[in-house]
């Protein structure tokens, strides 16, 4: 005879903080569990009325908090070519990914993809500066998996880390994408830039060619 699982109890070593209120448990399994319910909770209780607000509702305070995270990077990036400045702007694109990527669960997704494909592509740029090729690679990648039309610039700049990086092949295959993507045949910059860098890759795996024949 099996027993129901409905119909058993199963007591778990749970401790609730008086101070955080935040609860805790000895099993491993249960501590992401705990963990998000315990965000969950101050989420909820930081709002107004207790519950969660209609799904189009956005806390102005947050939204200005990213874009001036964004703003004084960017102000960092035009200020100076320098290292410091580079790590300066990835720090401060940091703190506004933070602040995107815990907007309450009830806020819409679309704003937070919106948000974090440009801060991503940023931070790719300011890593780029500091000659950190992978990881503005993958913020790159990041960026365009949030937001995958109309991002020229975060394409560009992956494939540019791939070159950098010697990828050149791979590099090729990603540009194509890009390409692909955003549509070679319109007009605007960014789509210049990725025909420019799709040349220059060409070029370079044709003279490679070129010498391994030799």
């Amino acid at each position: 005879m099996t027993t129901d699982p409905l119909d058993t109890f199963t007591s778990l070593p749970l401790t609730l903080d008086p101070t955080s209120k935040s609860l805790s448990s000895p099993l491993p399994d249960l501590t992401t569990p705990l963990t998000n319910l315990t965000q969950l909770q101050r989420a909820l209780l930081s709002t107004p009325s207790q519950t969660p607000p209609p799904p189009s509702s956005t806390n102005p305070k947050r939204s200005a908090q990213i874009a001036k995270m964004r703003d004084q990077g960017n102000a960092s990036l035009r200020k100076s070519s320098s290292l410091a400045s580079a790590q300066e702007a990835v720090t401060l694109y940091t703190y506004g990914l933070e602040m995107a990527l815990t907007r309450p669960p009830w806020e819409p997704v679309q704003l937070v993809r919106e948000e974090c494909a440009l801060l991503y592509s940023n931070r790719a740029q300011a890593y780029m500066g500091a000659q950190m090729w992978p990881e503005a690679a993958a913020d790159a990648e990041c960026s365009v998996e949030c937001k995958r039309t109309g991002n020229g610039k975060a394409w560009w700049r992956r494939g540019k880390c791939l070159c950098e990086m010697g990828r050149w092949r791979e590099a090729g295959e990603w540009v194509e994408s890009g390409l692909e993507v955003e549509g070679e045949k319109e007009g605007g910059k960014e789509r210049e830039e990725l025909v420019g860098l799709r040349k220059e890759i060409v070029r370079f795996l044709d003279e490679e060619r070129r010498r391994g024949g030799r």
